[in-house]
């Protein structure tokens, strides 16, 4: 596919010294990661059950995540601007957008953002790709596609960690981008659906958050 990000080098001063990186991640501080809105173990949630069919749940799960990530983004949304994000920066990366002719578009972040839920949006919906019918088949393209829209849908993940995490906490949400983080990485990880060199840059937290809690913490549900 001609859709791609483009990774920036960390740059290296004179001296030889990496410069610091721009931001501390607070999303990785104990106080936050330890807000999820589940605790049991998602891996169960993600494993095919044994009476479906492969492509039908991917579809309903690719379906399900493109509409919470593009709520969880819509939260924030008002502070994501040309102004405030003139690139679509996650960590070192800028991700460039390329259309259907492969020609490379420097975007911002709410173009970008725009550009993928339109895409995805319209993937969903087309009958071809994503039968509703019964008997009608899944294209051979199918999971291709799905790999497609889990890279653009991590892009705009990692673009709200980054760049709108302190809005997402003063709005009491990160514990809902927490569970859903993790829920869409344990997902993609278990069909293979995002190679893992483009999820590299959230690994840290991925460590953290799709790792069930403690059982100390069980009890939070319950009070």
């Amino acid at each position: 596919s001609v859709l791609h990000a483009v990774s920036l080098k960390s740059k290296t001063k004179p001296n030889g010294k990496k410069a610091p990186a721009e931001e501390k991640k607070h999303y990785l501080e104990p106080e936050y990661t330890k807000v999820r809105v589940v605790d049991f173990d998602l891996k169960e949630l993600v494993v095919l059950p044994r009476e479906i069919d492969l492509n039908e749940w991917l579809a309903s799960n690719t379906t399900t995540f493109f509409n919470l990530i593009n709520l969880q983004y819509s939260t924030i949304s008002e502070f994501c601007t040309a102004e405030t994000c003139p690139a679509m920066t996650a960590y070192n990366t800028i991700y460039y957008w390329y259309d259907e002719k492969g020609k490379k578009t420097k975007c911002t972040a709410p173009q970008y953002v725009d550009f993928v839920m339109s895409l995805v949006q319209k993937l969903v919906t087309d009958e071809d790709v994503f039968p509703t019918k019964y008997g009608k088949e899944f294209p051979n393209s199918f999971e291709s596609l799905v790999k497609k829209m889990c890279r653009f849908l991590f892009h705009v993940l990692a673009h709200i960690y980054w760049a709108h995490f302190k809005e997402t906490v003063a709005l009491e949400l990160h514990g809902h981008l927490n569970t859903l983080y993790a829920h869409f990485v344990v997902f993609v990880r278990e069909f293979n659906l995002v190679d893992p060199k483009e999820t590299a840059i959230m690994e840290d937290l991925s460590e953290v958050l799709c790792t069930p809690l403690p059982a100390a913490h069980n009890h939070v549900t319950e009070r």
